[in-house]
């Protein structure tokens, strides 16, 4: 077997091996690849295990760090949708290996997993990654119907409410839109969710690139809320930043609405199932869940699995992060 890494390994390749995976995501394209690399502060890499000329796992990693002196404190990589792999388990443990060998400088390492790894449990534990119980929700957006017969009452009561009062759904269509988005998602993080929150030029890269839609709320042509929807052909759509002005406009509930509005997108497009990409630990009371379960989405627990490089500084990281969200 042989390791292929970034620009050793033939685009078409790569391409050809996870469209044809049951673990096949939009984060582990090139396409994520070269978005991601077009930003100033992030970076990511692709390893890839290679043998006779067949890939037999792959895994595209985002390096993550804030501004300053908190980029000491926060050096992470973060596998969004998780590895992907073959039934080939040597592989799957070769790649593994590499990928930490690699990544030495970051604080942790981090699958957000969208689909079951169950099977390779072991191999990742063996290679000292501890595995964390995380809850997502699927739900079918293959038909209006299908979907919109999974909500609850309330749910349906307020998109009803929201369009009867002129809510209007659009894209983005210009990269002023995208700035007039951004002020309300960084406005939510400052206030609530208060969790490291990419650069405006990450959402105006991702206008620009193929990788999926950012659809918006809107009423009366004022933008009141929105959604970063990355996108998998003929397959997902994806719940990656959402925002609303919920207490400015409680008639037309815009992050319903925004929900609503990738939703619409999937069964208007040929889409089978939108994937609101997390909902919390299931031992931890979570807002975000319960407002998720009111789309009658289907629970799930794929987790996540974390490898720890610098355990005191991931203790520093996550009492930070703790402190600031009890802080207003």
């Amino acid at each position: 077997m042989e390791l292929k890494v970034n620009h050793q390994l033939d685009l078409n390749d790569w391409e050809n091996f996870i469209s044809n995976s049951p673990f096949n995501s939009p984060f582990q394209s090139p396409a994520f690849y070269k978005f991601i690399n077009s930003l100033a502060t992030y970076k990511a890499y692709v390893f890839s295990i290679v043998e006779q000329n067949n890939i037999q796992a792959l895994c595209l990693v985002t390096i993550q760090k804030e501004k300053g002196i908190k980029g000491f404190f926060s050096k992470r990589a973060i596998i969004y949708g998780g590895p992907v792999f073959t039934e080939n388990k040597e592989a799957a443990d070769y790649l593994l290996k590499n990928i930490s060998k690699n990544l030495k400088g970051v604080i942790y390492i981090e699958t957000r997993n969208f689909y079951d790894y169950s099977g390779y449990k072991k191999v990742f534990e063996l290679n000292g990654w501890q595995y964390e119980k995380y809850l997502n929700f699927h739900l079918d957006c293959s038909s209006e119907q299908i979907a919109q017969q999974n909500f609850n009452s309330n749910r349906k009561r307020q998109i009803k409410k929201a369009f009867s009062s002129g809510v209007e759904l659009e894209e983005v269509r210009s990269i002023n839109e995208v700035e007039k988005y951004y002020q309300i998602l960084y406005a939510l993080y400052k206030s609530k969710i208060k969790k490291p929150l990419p650069p405006l030029s990450f959402f105006e890269k991702f206008y620009e690139s193929n990788l999926g839609k950012i659809l918006l709320v809107k009423f009366k042509d004022k933008i009141i809320g929105g959604i970063v929807c990355p996108i998998l052909k003929n397959q997902s759509i994806y719940e990656f930043y959402i925002c609303g002005l919920d207490a400015e406009f409680k008639d037309q509930s815009p992050s319903v609405m925004a929900t609503y509005a990738a939703i619409q997108y999937g069964f208007k497009n040929n889409l089978k199932r939108f994937d609101f990409m997390g909902a919390g630990k299931p031992d931890e009371d979570y807002g975000v869940r319960d407002f998720k379960a009111k789309f009658g989405g289907e629970l799930v627990e794929h987790g996540r699995f974390v490898k720890i490089n610098n355990k005191a500084l991931y203790a520093i990281g996550k009492s930070a992060l703790a402190f600031l969200k009890k802080t207003k």
